[in-house]
């Protein structure tokens, strides 16, 4: 495996109990280190099943599946200090009755001194700007503050990759916003390798650079940077809605406005200025 090849997986096929199926054949689903990659698709098509697998939750029917070259089903424990995850309900994963007891819970549990993990724990909880919660109860919390301590949870060990299932639902805007400003910055400063899914293509656009769309079937279908996602395929029959300015720009392109695609309302601000510009 190239060693900047961190994860793989290969005609994922998953069966519950119960008979539902989930088959993520079509394109192999690949992730290079550095990327920030999105996966797409409608309610259902089996996104967070894809995920569950990443991290060993399921073990898969048939298909090939490898993290850092690990199958993750079977040796989690040689990756688990690599891999940081934020799942859908976080209260599944708030486990400790502080935040800050929480966030220490898995590097003591794994060996870490407690010198090491209090500094770490520490240092951690300061990034995220949740430092004075560190005493309280995590499920007394408001979610976007539960959002922030399991994701801080997920980072303390440093890891190559996170992985992050619909990681601002339910998240209000100011939080929102300080989220995706902190993975922003912690992207660019380390290159953190990131996987995530979203409804909401306004989050996919400010966190992810590529990504993969998955049919019903949870069939992959398109691969693609997130601008060609948005520019040059019909989304809306994986029932995805662009953001504001994707489709703002479609529009203004149909009324026959010469305008590059772009995913930065600020970019577009200054094609519209340009365009509209007195002449010398």
């Amino acid at each position: 495996m190239p060693d900047d090849l961190i994860v793989d997986v290969d005609c994922l096929q998953h069966e519950y109990p119960g008979g539902a199926r989930v088959d993520a054949c079509g394109l192999a689903f690949r992730v290079y280190r550095g990327q920030r990659i999105a996966v797409l698709g409608p309610n259902g098509s089996g996104k967070s099943t894809l995920l569950k697998h990443l991290l060993g939750i399921l073990k898969p029917t048939s298909g090939r599946v490898t993290v850092f070259g690990h199958d993750p089903s079977r040796e989690y424990p040689a990756i688990r200090s690599r891999i940081g995850a934020v799942l859908q309900n976080v209260d599944e994963q708030l486990i400790g009755p502080t935040v800050f007891e929480d966030v220490a819970f898995a590097p003591l549990n794994f060996g870490l001194s407690r010198e090491e993990t209090y500094q770490r724990v520490d240092d951690t909880l300061r990034a995220l700007g949740i430092y004075d919660l560190r005493d309280r109860l995590p499920h007394y919390l408001s979610g976007g503050e539960r959002k922030k301590v399991a994701l801080a949870g997920a980072l303390v060990f440093d890891p190559e990759l996170l992985v992050m299932d619909e990681p601002l639902e339910a998240v209000d805007q100011a939080s929102r916003q300080e989220i995706v400003e902190f993975l922003d910055s912690l992207h660019e400063r380390t290159g953190l390798t990131i996987i995530l899914t979203a409804h909401d293509m306004e989050v996919v656009a400010d966190l992810a650079d590529s990504g993969y769309v998955m049919a019903q079937s949870g069939k992959l279908e398109i691969s693609g940077s997130i601008q060609e996602l948005f520019f040059d395929h019909d989304l809306s029959q994986y029932n995805l809605r662009p953001p504001a300015v994707v489709r703002m720009i479609k529009a203004l392109q149909e009324a026959g406005m010469d305008l590059e695609p772009t995913l930065s309302l600020a970019d577009l601000t200054r094609q519209l200025r340009a365009a509209h510009a007195p002449l010398p």
